[in-house]
């Protein structure tokens, strides 16, 4: 007997992997301040799952003076210094379901719109090899809400969009999951996500493992042939 797991698991990183959304937000704030503007806890929330070079935009409109290069550097550098200085804080439950769909064979991707060299570094946080593949921010034409991210994860994988589930916290990173025909899984963090057609919502990935990838999958049907041993998407 066998159980259709998804072809690969698409992950987002900051929110969904781990929780560096307020690192962004003091960074934001320290550099609005710095150009002498402010920038409220309500400011940083809509630039959450965004892109950062559209972010960079939305910054210089408040009065940063720095090209978007620079914007998205300071930024970047900013939150990384955090990084080292506090550590990595891994969303709850995330490291475990890595775990598991890497023990089942089950390929991964981080597909992020944080630079590369961060997104490499929160992997390397990991005490194990948790990804195949990283689609990092600088390396798109078109940040989330686009699919194209996560288009090219599943085409470097080699698979069916369609036959991935992609986990994500935010609107913007969830639209761009289902805009490329993903099993899309919203676990809202920071800003809630109201339910509606097209994705699936779990308030935490405490407890979820293969047998629930495994039943997503299977509702959502399959369009090529990926199957694992039903043992190993028990419990």
């Amino acid at each position: 007997m066998t159980t259709l797991l998804p072809a690969a698991v698409l992950w987002d990183m900051d929110g969904t992997v781990v929780d560096t959304e307020p690192y962004w937000m003091e960074a934001e704030t320290e550099l609005v301040a710095a150009h002498g503007g402010v920038w409220t806890h309500e400011d940083g929330l809509l630039l959450v799952g965004s892109g950062l070079w559209n972010s960079a935009a939305v910054l210089q409109s408040r009065g940063v003076d720095l090209d978007a290069d620079g914007i998205v550097a300071h930024l970047t550098d900013h939150v990384r210094r955090l990084i080292e200085e506090r550590g990595v804080p891994f969303r709850p439950g995330a490291q475990d379901l890595l775990k598991s769909l890497r023990a089942a064979g089950v390929p991964t991707a981080l597909v992020t719109m944080s630079i590369r060299s961060m997104a490499e570094d929160i992997a390397r946080g990991i005490p194990f090899d948790a990804f195949d593949l990283i689609v990092a921010g600088d390396e798109v034409d078109e940040p989330k809400p686009h699919p194209e991210a996560y288009l090219r994860a599943a085409k470097a994988l080699g698979v069916d969009p369609g036959d991935c589930v992609a986990i994500e916290d935010s609107a913007t990173g969830l639209a761009s999951a289902v805009a490329a025909g993903t099993i899309a899984v919203s676990v809202p963090h920071i800003i809630p996500i109201p339910a509606g057609p097209g994705h699936t919502t779990w308030d935490t990935l405490v407890g979820r493992g293969l047998a629930d990838l495994a039943e997503l999958r299977s509702a959502a049907g399959s369009t090529t042939e990926h199957s694992h041993e039903d043992e190993a998407a028990r419990r």
